[in-house]
């Protein structure tokens, strides 16, 4: 049987003056026992010799936001399947 699910993601920026910070949340699984949020941040920090361009600063932040909540959820898949197994399990990143 093959099934389908929908995992969503929502980026929040902040920004202010010469930083941008992004906020990556992550919302898997359906039921109330599946049902998992994970969140992952990056920032930015624009030099005062760069051009203010507010899209670039977004980028890297959010870039950065989607690979610490990356490396969350590998770190989430490593736990459940050391859960099961009943032994340390290292995925790699």
């Amino acid at each position: 049987m093959t099934s389908t699910e929908t995992w969503n993601v929502e980026i929040m920026l902040f920004e202010g003056d010469d930083n941008t910070a992004a906020r990556a949340t992550l919302i898997s699984g359906t039921g109330a026992n599946r049902r998992r949020t994970l969140v992952g941040t990056g920032r930015a920090h624009r030099k005062a010799s760069d051009p203010a361009i507010p899209e670039i600063g977004a980028e890297i932040a959010t870039a950065r936001a989607l690979r610490d909540l990356a490396d969350r959820l590998l770190g989430a898949a490593s736990d459940d399947i050391a859960d099961i197994e009943q032994h340390e399990v290292h995925l790699v990143r």
